[in-house]
């Protein structure tokens, strides 16, 4: 739609001015509220869709884009401020005096001087005379009234031998992940077991087929693919894993659908996105699916859609370089699977020592669901399909007695 062709016009046959209030989107049915932070001030011009806030709420930020061009006339909610879905946000001034407000090209490139004029004839120790340099026009510019967070200058850095603080609000996302975590500690009997994988045979498959597999899909092959498949075979054959208790009614509830969610860090905290029906896909299907949330999450375009759900968890810490750890729970799911940093550790194989690149995998279980036996066969079978992925092909998993790894 060309906004100004439906906008009334002036006698002068220019777009009259005209104040829209723009309001706060509508939320997921599980988000009620967020948090205003500021992109723009009052005077500034915008141009159509430029983001001119960002809603925080406790699972993602919602930007809010300019419906037109013009100018911030008023922020109707102060930075930090609650908002619920409908609630008036800021005015925005369209029409002939935001377009006059607006900078243009030409008034912001600089004035250029005139070419200075030829030397005179003059003995050669003369100096040519220099030409006075015109004054450039300063372009006036209305004061903002509420300053945005963006614009705040740098903290200076702390004075060497200090001992000052600096006290930082938490945000809506970090505020949420902490209650949800405190919660699954107070309600899940949680346990963690480990094994660990050897990565010989899925390196080589990698750097074998990467070339190839990048050429014809437009997308690099990378690990999480082999472990977000194995993990789906591995919660088909053991059902306890993939299910959940409903507190309500004291029931379990078995799915047969596997929704995966993978792990991401941002700035702004943990987030979860998930990846639906993991068992009707392959290799390739699994690694677009990681591509396009990890591009929506880098771009901060994640939607409360894109994390809502999710049966099984799986956190990679060892893309920062973790060796071992335990994860935890995020509930209302009953297991996750950690995965850690590969590293070239000597092993026992077949009585001899060797070289091999290890992978510390631990999975952490609600014990109230799910026992032992469940748990370490279903790390086991994890490690057997990464191991050697050939066995989804021959269907011959349920069987596969993997080799013993053990460290030397």
């Amino acid at each position: 739609m060309c906004l100004p062709d439906s906008r009334p016009l002036s006698v002068s046959g220019e777009p009259r001015d005209e104040v829209v209030t723009v309001k706060t989107p509508a939320f997921a049915e599980s988000v009620t509220e967020g948090d205003v932070r500021w992109e723009k001030a009052v005077g500034d011009s915008v141009t159509e869709d430029e983001v001119v806030c960002e809603i925080e709420t406790d699972k993602t930020s919602v930007q809010v884009p300019s419906p037109a061009t013009g100018v911030i006339e008023e922020l109707l909610v102060p930075d930090g401020g609650k908002v619920e879905g409908g609630t008036p946000l800021f005015k925005l001034r369209t029409g002939a005096a935001a377009a006059k407000a607006a900078p243009s090209p030409a008034a912001d490139a600089p004035v250029a001087a005139p070419p200075p004029p030829p030397p005179p004839a003059a003995a050669p120790t003369a100096m040519p005379p220099v030409p006075p340099v015109p004054p450039q026009a300063v372009q006036a510019r209305p004061v903002s009234t509420v300053k945005p967070t963006a614009a705040a200058p740098a903290a200076a850095p702390p004075a060497a031998g200090g001992r000052g603080e600096n006290r930082v609000k938490m945000n809506r996302m970090r505020l949420r992940i902490a209650q949800r975590l405190k919660e699954a500690q107070n309600t899940c009997a949680m346990l963690t077991t480990f094994n660990e994988v050897d990565m010989s045979n899925i390196q080589e498959m990698r750097i074998l087929h990467k070339d190839a597999f990048l050429k014809k899909h437009n997308i690099k092959l990378g690990f999480m693919s082999a472990f977000v498949k194995a993990a789906a075979h591995a919660l088909t054959d053991q059902p306890a894993v993939n299910a959940v208790i409903d507190d309500t009614t004291k029931e379990i509830v078995y799915r047969d659908y596997v929704d995966i969610s993978v792990a991401v860090a941002t700035p702004k905290g943990l987030v979860v996105p998930v990846i639906r029906n993991v068992e009707t896909m392959n290799f390739t299907d699994i690694e677009k699916a990681i591509n396009a949330l990890g591009e929506k999450a880098r771009k901060n375009e994640l939607a409360v859609e894109d994390m809502d759900g999710g049966t099984f968890t799986i956190s990679n810490g060892g893309v920062f370089g973790s060796l071992f750890g335990t994860p935890i729970i995020n509930p209302p799911q009953s297991a996750i699977l950690g995965m850690h940093g590969i590293f070239d550790r000597p092993v026992a194989i077949n009585g001899k020592v060797e070289i091999r690149p290890m992978m510390y995998v631990a999975l952490t279980y609600d014990h109230r669901l799910v026992d032992g036996r469940e748990a370490v066969t279903f790390l086991r079978k994890i490690k057997a399909v990464v191991e050697d992925p050939r066995v989804l092909l021959l269907d011959i998993s349920k069987t596969l007695k993997p080799v013993s790894v053990s460290t030397g």
